[in-house]
């Protein structure tokens, strides 16, 4: 991945930092420059020498999605600030993979209740990636906070855009300077934990085995009693 980010940029990222990936199709719901919008916030967190970070972006916008489009350009000039921030381009199965194992923290912020599933963080956690996401998608049936997963309140869907887009902003925020930073740099083996957490705990629920073994018990395996009614009349 970081080698992908120096071809690309020309930027150098340590392995030793952690390393936040938001990757997905651009899409305005899905907001990607959300932890962006407050500027100074934004940067006291990737100038933060203590407890230091990177970020990456990776994506597409659809090629008329204006909005889309406008916020991946605004990240490219953003990032271009900043050595230990980068958006990569080629968003394909190759560098798909490399973002989900080289990544530490998945960053998944749709606004409520637009997410139907969200099946990259799936496949990051089962790379030891993090999810650091809203309560939306496949998240809900999936995340204990602090234990395989980092997640923030849910803000009220009856408030405007602009309301929810700031309280999730905030909290994101909080959770990732206050939780996420300090168990990574400070608790190394209860992060290790966290994460190994998320790799087994994802697979129970979440891959193909399990979903056949449920459509056979609640579908195939009804077969032998719908005959038998099918009999009787």
């Amino acid at each position: 991945l970081f080698q992908i980010v120096a071809d690309q940029t020309g930027k150098l990222f340590d392995p030793e930092v952690l390393t936040m990936v938001w990757a997905r199709r651009y899409a305005g719901y899905k907001r990607a420059d959300l932890i962006t919008r407050d500027l100074e916030r934004f940067e006291a967190l990737v100038r933060n020498q203590d407890r230091p970070i990177q970020i990456i972006w990776a994506g597409k916008p659809y090629p008329n999605d204006d909005n889309a489009i406008g916020i991946f350009n605004s990240l490219v000039h953003l990032s271009k600030r900043y050595k230990n921030v980068a958006v990569v381009t080629g968003y394909e199965i190759s560098l798909s993979k490399a973002l989900k194992q080289g990544s530490d923290v998945w960053l998944n912020n749709p606004r409520l209740p637009r997410e139907a599933s969200g099946t990259s963080g799936m496949t990051a956690a089962m790379n030891g990636s993090v999810n650091l996401s809203t309560l939306d998608g496949w998240i809900p049936e999936f995340a204990k906070h602090g234990h395989n997963a980092f997640v923030v309140p849910k803000a009220d869907m009856n408030w405007p855009v602009e309301q929810q887009d700031e309280f999730d902003r905030v909290n994101i925020m909080k959770v990732l300077e206050d939780e996420i930073l300090p168990r990574y740099y400070n608790q190394p083996d209860e992060w290790r934990q966290t994460a190994w957490n998320s790799m087994r705990e994802v697979v129970l629920y979440f891959d193909s085995d399990r979903m056949a073994d449920e459509y056979y018990q609640k579908l195939y395996a009804m077969a032998p009693a719908v005959n038998s009614m099918q009999e009787a009349y």
